[in-house]
C-alpha cells in the first residue's frame, strides 16, 4: 500500500512536470504533434502501398484464372465436337476446379478492393485534416504573437502614463520644475538688464546738450551766428533763420 501511494505520488509529479512543459510552449507542442501525425501518415501510406501490391497480385490471379477457364472451356467444346468425350470430360473437370479457384479469387479481390478503398479514403481524409491543422497552427502562432504584442503594448502604455503617481509622471514634474527654474533665471536676467538704463539715457542727453553748446560756441567764434541770434533762439522745434555773417549795408 505504501509503495502504491509512493508510485501514485511519483506519477502525479511526472504529470505535473509534463503539464508544465506542455503549457510552456503550446505552439511547439502542436508542431510536434503535427510532425508525429505526419510520420504516422507516412507509415500508413507505405502500408497502403504494400496492400495495393497484394490487391494487384490477386487481380492478376483473377485475370489469369479467367483466361484459364476460358481456355479450358474452349478445349472442352473442341473435344466434344471431335467426339472425344473422355478427353472432353477431363478438361471439363479441370475447368470446374478452375472456376472454383476463380470464384474464390474474385471474392478475395472484391474484399481487398473494398478494404483498399476504405483505407485510401481514411488516409486522404487524414491528409486533408493535417493540412487544416497546419493552417490552424500558423493562425494560432500568429494570433498568439499578436496577443503577446498587444499585452506588451498595454503594459507599456500603463508604464508611459504621465500620471503624477507614476514614475514618468514624477520625472515629468522634475523636468517641468527645471524648465520653470531656467525660465525664472532668464526673467531675472532680463529684469536686471533694465537697471541703469535711465542713468545711461540721462548721461547721453547731457553729453548731447554739451556737444550742442560747444558747437554753438564754435559757430559764434567763426561768425556763423552772433550772441544776439543765440539769445533769441527758442527751444522750439521750429527752424530759426541763422546769420551767416555781419549784416551788409548799402
Amino acid at each position: 500500500m505504501i509503495f502504491g501511494k509512493m508510485w501514485a505520488a511519483f506519477r502525479a509529479q511526472l504529470n505535473k512536470l509534463a503539464n508544465l512543459f506542455w503549457e510552456a510552449d503550446p505552439i511547439a507542442q502542436m508542431r510536434y504533434e503535427y510532425d508525429r501525425s505526419v510520420e504516422e501518415l507516412k507509415d500508413g501510406r507505405q502500408g497502403l502501398e504494400m496492400y495495393r501490391g497484394l490487391v494487384e497480385k490477386v487481380t492478376r490471379q483473377v485475370t489469369n484464372g479467367r483466361d484459364h477457364v476460358a481456355k479450358l472451356q474452349a478445349q472442352t467444346k473442341a473435344y466434344l465436337k471431335a467426339g472425344d468425350r473422355a478427353t472432353a470430360a477431363k478438361f471439363a473437370l479441370e475447368m470446374e476446379k478452375a472456376n472454383k479457384d476463380l470464384a474464390a479469387n474474385e471474392e478475395q479481390l472484391t474484399l481487398h478492393e473494398k478494404s483498399y478503398e476504405n483505407n485510401l479514403r481514411k488516409i486522404q481524409h487524414a491528409t486533408k485534416k493535417l493540412g487544416e491543422v497546419k493552417d490552424r497552427i500558423k493562425k494560432y502562432e500568429a494570433d498568439l504573437k499578436m496577443s503577446e504584442a498587444e499585452a506588451e503594448i498595454t503594459k507599456l502604455s500603463e508604464q508611459f502614463d504621465f500620471n503624477i503617481t507614476t514614475d514618468f509622471g514624477q520625472l515629468e514634474s522634475v523636468v517641468q520644475d527645471r524648465i520653470d527654474t531656467n525660465r525664472g533665471k532668464v526673467r531675472v536676467s532680463a529684469d536686471l538688464s533694465q537697471k541703469g538704463i535711465a542713468d545711461i539715457e540721462a548721461e547721453t542727453r547731457m553729453e548731447e546738450a554739451m556737444a550742442e553748446d560747444a558747437l554753438k560756441r564754435m559757430e559764434i567764434e567763426l561768425g556763423i551766428r552772433t550772441p544776439e541770434t543765440q539769445a533769441t533762439e527758442t527751444p522750439s522745434d521750429e527752424p530759426v533763420q541763422k546769420d551767416l555773417g555781419p549784416a551788409q549795408t548799402n
